[in-house]
């Protein structure tokens, strides 16, 4: 069987793993295109839909909800986060639920606070949750002179994510991969994860089938371990 040659890179048994498809996907990312990152089988096994988050617009909301289907977050550097005062949630909340994260594929969460902007009126719709995302992009640029508190409010409807300070050299989640990514792009640390699901099973979109939905709308795709090289 002849394999694919796409915008997406050169595939090898299904899987981008040419040096080129990195570099493909920080030009995606710099142009406000997506991208998909798969992180690893034995780990969460998922397929990730990312995008900067100055690149969400509206139309990028309804892609996230309805293509991805998964939960809309924004992950944020460590340093993004910390001038911006953000803690991990399970270290915020007094509720014995917080006590053991008894994650099954993680020593942790990287949840941290969840937020509308503050110009934002219910916050779930996609014009409410672009505002809100592409808000927080901006802040993350200059994050030392962003009042944060008078921008956003909490509770809200879009999550944060706060990434491992040495980023894939501690954790390899999506949260890690996203930021990483962003900042080899030279764009401020803060990007969109949202999980690929499959709308028939429920479950996570298999790698074949998120490969094919890259190839079907010319977007990159990439695994984790291909990443974990260049990037840690």
């Amino acid at each position: 069987m002849t394999e694919p040659e796409t915008s997406t890179g050169t595939y090898h048994g299904g899987a981008a793993t040419d040096a080129a498809s990195l570099q493909r996907a920080l030009e995606a990312l710099r142009r406000g295109e997506p991208i998909l990152l798969h992180d690893a089988a034995d780990r969460e096994g998922e397929t990730d839909l990312i995008y900067h988050a100055n690149a969400v617009t509206p139309e990028a909301v309804s892609r996230l909800r309805n293509d991805a289907g998964g939960l809309v977050c924004v992950a944020l550097g460590d340093e993004v986060a910390d001038a911006f005062d953000l803690p991990f949630y399970e270290r915020a909340v007094d509720h014995p639920a917080a006590a053991d994260h008894d994650l099954g594929y993680d020593d942790r969460s990287s949840f941290s606070l969840t937020v509308n902007h503050r110009d934002t009126y219910t916050g779930i719709t996609d014009n409410d949750r672009s505002l809100t995302i592409q808000a927080i992009g901006e802040a993350a640029a200059n994050p030392d002179v962003t009042e944060f508190a008078e921008a956003f409010r909490v509770p809200g409807h879009v999550h944060l994510l706060r990434a491992a300070p040495d980023l894939l050299a501690d954790r390899q989640g999506h949260t890690e991969f996203a930021i990483a990514l962003a900042e080899a792009a030279e764009l401020p640390a803060a990007a969109v994860v949202c999980e690929m699901l499959d709308d028939e099973s429920g479950a996570a979109l298999t790698p074949e089938d998120a490969r094919q939905y890259a190839v079907d709308h010319g977007y990159v795709y990439l695994e984790g371990r291909d990443v974990l090289g260049p990037l840690s």
